[in-house]
């Protein structure tokens, strides 16, 4: 897996971010960016090279959701795979989520110790490999 994967990390929440960014360099994802909400992370998708992208749902401007329908109706962006990260866990909103192509759902909160923390640990790290694998297909695909 690349380790060197650019990754966005997008929450209106400092202290969430730091978080998520905490857990990728534990990871071994050092090139992290971070945006504030979805208004800020379209264009900073559109204009750089991304490779992932974790979001929080609820955000002012534009929600983590229609971020991720954003992402998806671009032809330049709609394969960039897509980690939620939420406190949005009814049944109704995982399945919009998933409808709307999301590639990876951890249910907010988590703490930073313990079993809570091993299992977002699993879950990032199991979301970052498909990403690898789906990247690399694509690429297979297009050179092929």
């Amino acid at each position: 897996m690349n380790k060197n994967m650019k990754i966005l990390i997008v929450d209106d929440f400092s202290t969430m971010r730091r978080i998520v960014k905490n857990l990728l360099r534990d990871l071994g994802f050092n090139n992290t960016q971070e945006a504030d909400d979805g208004l800020t992370a379209l264009p900073m998708l559109k204009k750089g090279e991304f490779d992932f992208v974790v979001t929080d749902w609820n955000m002012p401007g534009m929600q983590g959701i229609d971020l991720l329908r954003n992402i998806r109706a671009d032809e330049e962006l709609k394969h960039l795979p897509v980690l939620m990260i939420t406190a949005e866990a009814k049944r109704e909103q995982i399945i919009e989520a998933a409808q709307a192509g999301v590639n990876g759902y951890i249910v907010k909160p988590f703490t930073a110790s313990g079993d809570s923390e091993r299992k977002t640990r699993k879950n990032l790290r199991a979301s970052l490999k498909l990403s690898f694998r789906q990247k690399f297909a694509l690429f297979k695909r297009v050179k092929g």
